[in-house]
């Protein structure tokens, strides 16, 4: 077995070389991104070896912190999906056979996920059973809030700040601060009354 998979793991890492897609987390454990970062459609499958494999099904973890935006139906639907293929190759090296697999079917695998990021966060409080439907609207905002800046638009924001113009308050004065560095100070004034009363 770990001759099979000593050789089946050169083979992906020269097939994958190269490829930003593809990482190598451990000797047994590969992972392949599908679709650009912001994209509501994108996710990773994560493929590790078992001590027996390839005469068994490798474990198929859709679970990780980048699919977090995908709707638990759709990822159990891939993941599902996926052993289904695998299934069929038991006995052989299919790691990579999986990969591709899965890279010509990513539309029919995705179908049921949202086109956006916003309606993908609102799909999830909808499916979610909360008792209260206006604190899970409340909680449904900030999410959609915290969505990242694309480059395009973060280099948008610094050609703005190249040219001159400069995003509020970058000039306002912390007043705190200021006024405990020029304000009034008490022990200062007890000093100079103390240097006065002894003059006379």
């Amino acid at each position: 077995m770990q001759d099979e998979q000593n050789d089946e793991r050169e083979v992906l890492l020269s097939i994958y070389e190269g490829d930003s897609s593809f990482k190598q987390l451990s000797p047994k454990v590969f992972q392949y991104k599908y679709g650009e970062d912001s994209d509501s459609r994108s996710f990773l499958l994560e493929i590790s070896w078992g001590e027996n494999y390839p005469s068994e099904i490798p474990s198929i973890n859709m679970d990780t912190f980048y699919n977090k935006h995908l709707l638990p139906d759709v990822r159990n639907h891939i993941a599902d999906e996926v052993k289904k293929e695998a299934e069929n190759n038991v006995g052989m090296g299919m790691t990579y056979t999986l990969f591709e697999w899965v890279k010509e079917r990513v539309d029919e695998l995705i179908v049921a996920q949202p086109e956006s990021i916003a309606e993908a966060v609102s799909s999830k409080l909808t499916l979610s059973e909360t008792p209260d439907t206006e604190s899970s609207s409340i909680a449904a905002a900030p999410k959609v809030r915290k969505e990242a800046m694309s480059k395009a638009q973060k280099r948008k924001q610094w050609d703005r700040l190249d040219k001159g113009e400069k995003p509020r308050g970058h000039d306002w004065v912390d007043v705190v601060k200021h006024l405990s560095q020029t304000g009034y100070h008490k022990e200062s004034s007890d000093q100079a009354t103390t240097t006065v009363s002894s003059g006379n």
